[in-house]
């Protein structure tokens, strides 16, 4: 099947460039909503499914005393800003251990100013920097309750890979198979899986529906937190930030690597899943923008904080406007 053009990128008055993808919207029952390309092969979800790999942790109740912060930091594909670090610092200490235990690896922090700023103080980044830091943090404090060691928690065999796998099979309805195993860019595994069962996993996590009372409960919280506290999330200047900075509870989204996004429309019932063929983030981030428009009853105020993610200017480096970056009618309609 040929995936249909989500996305349209215009220069002057033509289309420039075109990205292709598919889209799955599902009520917690598994009910198709809209089905758009296909929507049954597998892709790796990447980090949209960070606070899915986080359910574990909090459904232990370990983090009941957790704040909103590190709890939305657990979620998050941070910018690496200092109170993202610091965050991931409160965590690391709850655990008694120290960014030397992380395995996510080190890289330049995706936020320019605090790039410049550590390149100006001739520091160097760490792993506490990393965009999945948080999330490792929050493996590090499962391992304290499941009391294994944490040495090797990245490796698909450890207790807490396990009961991570555990989780997302169970919301996604799928049997996460280890021929559909591989490598995410922070070192721990990922797993293919069908934008239908991604969609149907984020309409269980937005709603508590085919969950137990308990994973329900921990669902919540998470979500809870990431509204209370979007920046964690992502950071200055970020979609998955200003989104829920706009639409509070109403919405939680998550974007993962590769044109991959993921929400949930709680107050609908909805789940929603996303993947852009060639990876683009501008195309993915404008698709979920319009589905978003598309579903949810919004104020003239919010509709206009969304519509300029969906149909962002292109301006060339003497600051002119030479294009937009917009959704296709399919998408809109």
């Amino acid at each position: 099947m040929t995936n249909p053009v989500l996305v349209e990128v215009s220069r002057g008055s033509l289309v420039e460039s075109r990205h292709r993808g598919a889209v799955a919207v599902v009520d917690s029952a598994g009910a198709s909503v809209l089905a758009l390309g296909d929507i049954d092969r597998p892709v790796f979800p990447r980090s949209a499914v960070k606070a899915l790999q986080a359910l574990p942790l909090i459904e232990s109740g370990a983090a009941d005393d957790y704040g909103d912060e590190e709890l939305a930091v657990i979620c998050a594909s941070h910018g690496g800003e200092p109170d993202h670090v610091e965050a991931v610092k409160r965590l690391l200490a709850r655990s008694g251990l120290s960014p030397l235990d992380l395995e996510c690896g080190a890289h330049w922090p995706s936020h320019a100013d605090t790039t410049q700023t550590l390149l100006r103080q001739g520091a160097h980044p760490s792993a506490l920097h990393n965009n999945c830091s948080g999330k490792h943090a929050g493996f590090l404090c499962l391992a304290g309750v499941l009391a294994v060691d944490h040495r090797g928690y990245g490796s698909s065999v450890h207790p807490v890979q396990q009961a991570v796998r555990e989780a997302i099979s169970r919301l996604t309805g799928e049997p996460l198979a280890e021929d559909r195993c591989a490598v995410d860019g922070c070192s721990v595994p990922t797993y293919a899986v069908p934008l239908k069962n991604l969609a149907l996993a984020f309409a269980r996590f937005g709603t508590g529906g085919g969950m137990s009372q308990r994973s329900a409960a921990a669902a919540a919280r998470l979500r809870a937190a990431c509204a209370a506290r979007p920046w964690y999330v992502a950071g200055t200047g970020r979609f998955c930030t200003a989104i829920m900075a706009a639409l509070g509870a109403r919405v939680f989204v998550k974007t993962g690597a590769e044109g991959v996004f993921c929400a949930a429309f709680p107050e609908l019932g909805y789940g929603v899943a996303l993947k852009i063929d060639d990876g683009a983030t501008r195309a993915a981030q404008a698709a979920m923008a319009a589905l978003i428009l598309r579903f949810l009853p919004l104020s003239s105020s919010e509709r206009v904080r969304i519509e300029g993610w969906m149909r962002p200017e292109l301006r060339n480096w003497n600051d002119i406007a030479v294009g937009r970056i917009e959704p296709a009618p399919i998408l809109r309609d």
